[in-house]
């Protein structure tokens, strides 16, 4: 693991626990504001009703889906998002401390398994296989991999740095396919869905 790669897994550390209080406003500058847009890009592709979302974060994903009447329940393993979304939420019983390497609910519990903007726990293999087992026959697993914000700033960057979105979208794309070919799921989609203000990267996967 290099150096940035260290630095990247302590900020995320910090961020998901200690700092969790500052979450919303870094997810806001980053985003433009628009990250809470960007969540909301994986509810067309939800199937049934019975959902588990993995990552919960500070809950704003999970008010929408309850607010839609979706049976949704929701796990994180930082307790301080857990202490955040609780008093987003006001419905605790919804909410679950735990690994989504170990998951603790049934085999074929759910239609869908969905995570937004995950750490590196999504590519854990455990994680994979967890995912699968908790989904009912036909369930479909979604993870919203990525996004690439569209501004007139960001554009001129990536021209002068060389770092076009199409090229790390293809290389994430490949990468994600080949990870998940080891994989028990039936069908495997990497697709790139654009909204207003980004391109957004979204695994689906079909049980």
């Amino acid at each position: 693991m290099n150096l940035l790669q260290r630095f990247m897994r302590a900020f995320f550390n910090l961020l998901y626990h200690r700092f969790a209080f500052t979450y919303d406003l870094v997810a806001a500058t980053v985003s433009f504001g628009r990250w809470k847009d960007w969540t909301q890009a994986v509810l067309p592709l939800i199937k049934g009703t019975r959902i588990l979302e993995l990552g919960h974060g500070p809950g704003h994903l999970q008010r929408i889906l309850l607010n839609l009447n979706l049976d949704s329940v929701a796990m994180d393993e930082s307790a301080q998002m857990g202490r955040i979304a609780k008093r987003r939420l006001g419905r605790p019983g919804k909410l679950t401390r735990a690994l989504a390497q170990k998951t603790p609910f049934a085999a074929e519990s759910f239609d869908s398994v969905i995570a937004t903007f995950p750490s590196e726990y999504i590519f854990d293999r455990q994680t994979l296989t967890e995912a699968q087992r908790v989904l009912r026959n036909g369930g479909r697993f979604i993870v919203l991999l990525a996004a690439w914000p569209k501004s007139p700033l960001l554009a001129w960057l990536f021209k002068i740095t060389g770092q076009s979105p199409d090229g790390a979208y293809e290389s994430i794309k490949s990468k994600t396919n080949e990870f998940l070919a080891h994989t028990k799921f039936s069908t495997l989609d990497v697709q790139r869905v654009e909204v207003k203000s980004a391109s957004l990267l979204i695994v689906i996967a079909n049980k």
